[in-house]
């Protein structure tokens, strides 16, 4: 029997990567006068990527991504005043409103009323404590677990901090490969509600089959019929 919801926050809860989105074009339009927009794009992510295990996910790393990209796709030629401008897009992002999706106002108190709830994410400390306060839904929530990464070893160690066991749980989520993987190689439950944009880190050739403890739905009000079958 389930007990424990575990839920991503962002793109599940509230929306995110559209702003990641949106903050990437301002940045293309910036070096548009260097390099093609796919090579801007090309360079960040392996910046990103070589960055991951200094910087951590979130938007902080991204900004600092952004700026070392930059300089190296200019060759040090570009500017103080566009750095600043870098600097201020990221700050922007920073200080976006938590913008819930939709449904999630009314099922997720509905769903406190039957089950433990937990919030399972990953990113920056502080902009993630920010976002779930500014939610409004912080009071649902039994425990917050705001992680460095989401593997199977990570997870394993929030349910033992917990007490609960792997075959009690679910975990619901926008990413295959951060949310719903590791959950059911550990033997619990995953429903994926995909977002209609996946960052290229987070991709997943195909979805797993054959998994009696997977599920895929639209969006959320498709969840709380799904538990019992679960």
């Amino acid at each position: 029997m389930i007990r424990i919801i575990g839920f991503d926050a962002d793109d599940t809860l509230w929306h995110n990567e559209n702003i990641f989105d949106r903050a990437q074009e301002r940045y293309r339009q910036l070096l548009a006068r260097y390099h093609a927009p796919a090579e801007v794009d090309r360079a960040l992510f392996a910046t990103e990527m070589r960055n991951l295990r200094l910087y951590g996910y979130g938007v902080k790393g991204f900004m600092l991504s952004a700026v070392e990209t930059a300089i190296e796709l200019t060759k040090g030629t570009i500017s103080a005043q566009e750095i600043r401008e870098i600097l201020a897009n990221g700050q922007d992002m920073l200080a976006h409103p938590v913008d819930l999706l939709p449904g999630v106002p009314e099922i997720v108190p509905a769903l406190a009323r039957d089950f433990r709830l937990m919030i399972i994410t990953k990113g920056d400390l502080r902009d993630q404590e920010r976002k779930i306060s500014e939610s409004g839904l912080a009071a649902h929530f039994h425990a917050v677990e705001i992680l460095s990464e989401k593997d199977g070893a990570a997870y394993q160690r929030v349910l033992r901090r917990h007490g609960v066991a792997p075959e009690e749980f679910v975990m619901v989520g926008n990413s295959l490969k951060s949310d719903i993987l590791p959950v059911l190689e550990l033997g619990g439950a995953g429903v994926h509600i995909p977002y209609h944009i996946t960052w290229q880190h987070e991709h997943v050739e195909e979805a797993p089959q054959n998994q009696p403890r997977f599920r895929r739905v639209d969006r959320l009000g498709d969840l709380p019929p799904l538990l019992a079958e679960l």
